[in-house]
């Protein structure tokens, strides 16, 4: 298995807003809507300009299979927030999410030398936000009725990372990789 972050471009378009849509995404993006050609246009144009954001697509084997990000990027006050997701449901279970989560974090606070990074998810995603926490990150919050899906509020998760919390963080981490033989994923260059 190879996992591969590169930088999303504007070929990648038409493809993410399908991902966006789909039913394996929509129910846990913050948007409760069907995303239009539009807007999806206007967001894309500012994932690739705006500076205080990095998009990659997330390549299995080849294959764009989901899009990883960091977004409100400070380096005055060394800290960002990310997401991703894994669009194809058949790569969940393969350790895709595990090996984006440790070259992500590893780029964050190693790469960009951040000192905090941090992340909502919705509650009901389970298995993202206990990866979140496998990997180091400490719940710091629970917000209440946060978002609105489906005409109800939702609760949401909010966790983060020091990057003194990285280091024994990445020794284990590693471990787990060595452990089933598998690599994190590698970023490829623009």
């Amino acid at each position: 298995m190879s996992v591969i972050l590169r930088p999303l471009t504007a070929a990648d378009g038409p493809k993410v807003l399908d991902w966006r849509n789909s039913e394996a995404v929509a129910p846990y993006m913050y948007s409760d809507h069907q995303i239009t050609l539009a807007e999806h246009q206007t967001w894309l144009a500012a994932a690739l300009r705006l500076p205080d954001r990095a998009f990659w697509v997330i390549e299995l084997d080849g294959a764009g299979v989901g899009l990883a990000n960091l977004a409100r990027i400070d380096l005055v006050n060394r800290r960002c927030e990310w997401a991703y997701y894994l669009a194809d449901p058949a790569t969940r279970g393969q350790g895709v999410g595990q090996a984006v989560e440790f070259a992500m974090l590893s780029h964050v606070f190693e790469t960009l030398k951040l000192n905090r990074l941090w992340c909502e998810v919705l509650v009901e995603n389970e298995a993202v936000w206990t990866l979140h926490e496998r990997f180091g990150f400490t719940r710091e919050a629970l917000f209440r009725d946060h978002v609105i899906k489906s005409g109800r509020g939702r609760d949401v998760v909010g966790l983060g990372m020091l990057a003194r919390d990285w280091p024994a963080a990445r020794d284990a981490a590693l471990a787990r990789f060595q452990a089933r033989g598998t690599a994190p994923a590698r970023f490829r260059p623009d």
